[in-house]
C-alpha cells in the first residue's frame, strides 16, 4: 500500500475489514466528493445479490454523494467485476479503483 496516497490506503484496509468480518468473497470501500467513507462486503440470498463495490457505491449515493473520489476491492480475484466497476462509472467516470489481495498488496488501479 505504500504507492498509495494515505486517504487510498485508508480504503483499503476499510475494504480488509468489510470482507473479514462476515468472510465474505470481496471488500469494498469507497471515499465521496467530500471526503466520506462507505464500505461493504459482498451479498449473495436468494433474492438479491450485489457485489460489495455496488454495495458500497449504493451506500454513498443513498447518502447523498453525488462522486465517487476513489474505490478500493480486496478480493482474491484478479480483475475488477464488471458490475462494481459499472456502478463506479455510474457516478465518477475516471475515479480509481485500487484492487488488494486479502493480505492488502494493491495490484492494479483501474482508471478507465
Amino acid at each position: 500500500m505504500s504507492d498509495l496516497s494515505a486517504e487510498d490506503a485508508k480504503l483499503v484496509t476499510l475494504a480488509r475489514a468489510a470482507r473479514a468480518r462476515i468472510g465474505a468473497v470481496e471488500g469494498a470501500a469507497v471515499r465521496d466528493q467530500d471526503g466520506r467513507t462507505y464500505n461493504a462486503a459482498s451479498v449473495a440470498l436468494p433474492s438479491v445479490s450485489l457485489t460489495a463495490l455496488q454495495l458500497a457505491v449504493a451506500s454513498a449515493v443513498s447518502s447523498g454523494a453525488t462522486k465517487v473520489e476513489a474505490a478500493a476491492v480486496v478480493t482474491e480475484a484478479s480483475t475488477v467485476d464488471a458490475l462494481g466497476h459499472a456502478a463506479v462509472r455510474d457516478v465518477s467516470p475516471a475515479a480509481p479503483i485500487h484492487l488488494a489481495a486479502p493480505d492488502a498488496t494493491v495490484f492494479a488501479t483501474v482508471t478507465d
